[in-house]
């Protein structure tokens, strides 16, 4: 987890940097909704690579979902600690039990 920590860090500080420098700069002045469609088509090369590409290229496409990802949460002021933390609410919760669960 120290790499994403890391990660988590970087993104906080490149936020308000200059756009022609830094990518994180340039999705943060572009927006949310920016944002959540990049990361949706992070999203879909995976699966595509999860489906019809070699191992490489499944490793550099969850990469970009998770990096996509962790900007979109810090855009919305959400903390890795906080997903993390719903992640070990839900351990030893079937995960059928836990969909079920936000349907009610």
């Amino acid at each position: 987890m120290d790499t994403l920590t890391r990660l988590e860090t970087t993104i906080a500080n490149r936020r308000d940097a200059d756009p022609d420098t830094s990518y994180v700069a340039q999705l943060s002045h572009r927006g949310v909704p920016v944002m959540a469609r990049k990361l949706g088509e992070e999203a879909v090369e995976a699966c595509v690579a999860a489906l019809s590409g070699s191992r490489e290229e499944l490793v550099g496409e969850a990469a970009d979902v998770l990096f996509h990802l962790m900007v979109l949460l810090s855009a919305k002021d959400v903390s890795l600690a906080e997903v993390l933390a719903e992640l070990d609410r839900r351990e030893g919760t079937s995960g059928i039990d836990e969909k079920n669960s936000r349907s009610a």
